[in-house]
This record gives structure tokens, sequence and C-alpha cells, in this order.
């Protein structure tokens, strides 16, 4: 069966189709995006702006009608912290259910990292034991840890690559003030969060998930996405220290020139940067290993597992699958 997911994050609007049954991975069929940073259509009393939500009204109509032009089945619709922390969220989601008929699902920080452990649980295996993972959006950073399919501690944090960039990094390139100041900002955000995990364990496996995370491996060493998922990537703390330095002295143009990074990124992958620096400082960890799969697929692979006791749903026009719901 072909299902389709529906992702509203703060970087980019995403709609992926894979084909896929109980029991097997989920194959991607195609995929429609257009880079949309919501967090930058926001007013300073932090609501959304007319212009982004009409934005956003018009790609959720493209993706459906996309969906049901490659004959999805189901479609799962979520947002994630843009619109979870606009001051305006339940206006915009009424909005966009009004001109679409579309129901966007909020998705709260704590299931954003749930869904996304879960997919990396699936990806690696029992096999891997206890799994930290981290995972860098555009407007929050989520981490979750757990020996189970579903994390014991899932937790999110205002920490996301888009969000710090608008709010600390203003120049271009930063100046060493405000890169001074971003890391002690990190620093204190994450400190308390980070002892939520204290007496859990130490984790096997520490995964990064999220674009950002890839372009730092990336430009780190790691094999370019046209090598396949089942290469192994691994970004080096090391390595992602000496990365900082240089990108804190680039300006957004000549990030572009570094593998793997790509015009929408690159004004915020310092920040990035320095979250996934902090981080792995905190959780006292050398090195991250990448994984392919992340919220996405964690929404589709609960969908499937329901499958097996409730059968498909036929996707109606103009109205998405109240999945989510269930999944999280």
């Amino acid at each position: 069966m072909r299902l389709g997911v529906l992702d509203i994050g703060s970087n980019t609007v995403h709609l992926l189709l894979v084909d896929a049954h109980p029991g097997a991975r989920p194959v991607p069929f195609a995929s429609h995006k257009r880079p949309l940073s919501l967090v930058q259509y926001l007013e300073p009393d932090g609501s959304i702006s007319d212009a982004g939500q009409h934005e956003l009204t018009e790609f959720v109509l493209e993706a459906w009608e996309f969906a049901a032009r490659h004959k999805a089945e189901d479609l799962l619709a979520f947002c994630t912290s843009a619109i979870r922390e606009a001051t305006n969220g339940p206006e915009v989601l009424a909005r966009v259910k009004h001109e679409t008929t579309v129901t966007l699902q909020e998705l709260t920080g704590s299931e954003e990292a749930s869904m996304t452990f879960f997919a990396v649980r699936r990806w690696h295996g029992w096999g891997a034991g206890p799994i930290l993972n981290l995972d860098i959006g555009g407007g929050s950073f989520e981490m979750a840890f757990g020996q189970d399919e579903l994390p014991e501690v899932a937790t999110s944090v205002p920490l996301g690559a888009s969000r710090l960039t608008r709010d600390w990094l203003a120049d271009d390139p930063p100046t060493a003030k405000s890169v001074k100041e971003l890391r002690r900002y990190i620093q204190a955000t994450l400190k308390p969060a980070v002892r939520e995990f204290d007496g859990l364990g130490r984790a096997n496996v520490v995964a990064g998930t999220s674009k950002t995370f890839r372009s730092l491996a990336r430009i780190a060493g790691a094999a370019p996405s046209a090598a396949g998922p089942y290469v192994k990537r691994v970004l080096h703390g090391s390595d992602l220290g000496v990365w900082a330095q240089r990108i804190s002295a680039m300006k957004a143009e000549d990030r572009l020139h570094l593998p793997g990074v790509s015009e929408a990124r690159a004004h915020q992958l310092l920040a990035g940067a320095l979250v996934a620096e902090a981080a792995l400082e905190l959780f006292k960890f050398k090195k991250i290993k990448i994984c392919p799969w992340a919220l996405r697929e964690g929404l589709i692979l609960r969908r499937l597992d329901q499958l097996v006791f409730s059968g498909p749903r036929e996707l109606a026009p103009h109205v998405a699958s109240p999945a989510v719901e269930a999944a999280v």
C-alpha cells in the first residue's frame, strides 16, 4: 500500500510517499517539498504572519493533491515546533483546515522525540542496546533515551538551528562575541534538560537524526547521500569542534562550497554545530552515528503496526487521516 506523511517543520514543508506493508521496510516512492521557514515568518509577538499562513495553506493543498494524484491510501499530516510554539498556533491550524479541509495534528515536543526514537530503534534493532537519540530541527532540539521501542525519557528544548540563528547570529559572518554568547545560552538551556537523563544508564549508541547532523557529518568526511542509506556515517566530536570554529569564520555564501550544504541550510549551520557540540559534551560522548530514519519514518512505521489490527483507510477528498493521534 502507499502511505503519505506530510511534515510541517520549521525549515521545510515536506510530503513523503512510501510503499510498504506491515512487517516490511517503507520504500520511498515520491517526495514533494518546499523550503518554508515558518520561523522567519514570526512577528514580534510570536505569531505567524498572514504571509506565512498563506504560504503554508497553499503548500498543504498542493501536497494533498500530489498525494491523491499518486494514489496514496492514507495520509498522516502533522506539525511540530514552529506552529506548536506560535502564539496564534490554534488559529493557524483552524485556517489550514478551513481553506484545505486537511487537519494538521500538532505533536508535542516529547511526542516528536518519541516517534523519532521509535524510527531509530527500528533502524538499529534490538542488538544496539540502549540508544540516545539527538535531533536538531529548525525550531527545537529533541532528545530521547531508552532500551525498548519507545523511550524512557523524551524531551524537547527551544534550540533549533533556525531559531538560534535568527535570535543570536544576526551578522554574516557572526561576531566572536555573538558566538560566545550563544554558546553560553545553549549550555544554560541544555544542562537542566540533560539532567532528566541522570540515572538511566549509559547508551550503547548515540544516534543523530535530521538534516543538520547529516550535513555536519558530510562536511567532516562522511559519505554523500548518493552512496545510499546503508553506508555507515559517523560524526566525531573532535571533527565537530574543528568545523564549528571554521564555520564561525565563514559567510553563509562561503559555506555553500562545503560538501552537503544546501542554500536553505547554510546560514543556520553554525548554530546547529554549536548545539551538537554542546550535547556531546554534556552527555559525555565522543561520536554520533547518523541515522537515515527520523520522525516521518517513525510515524509511518507506527501506522503500519496499527494496520495489522485496523486495516487501511481510504484517502477521502481533502481529508487527512487522524492516525497521528493514535500513533503517539
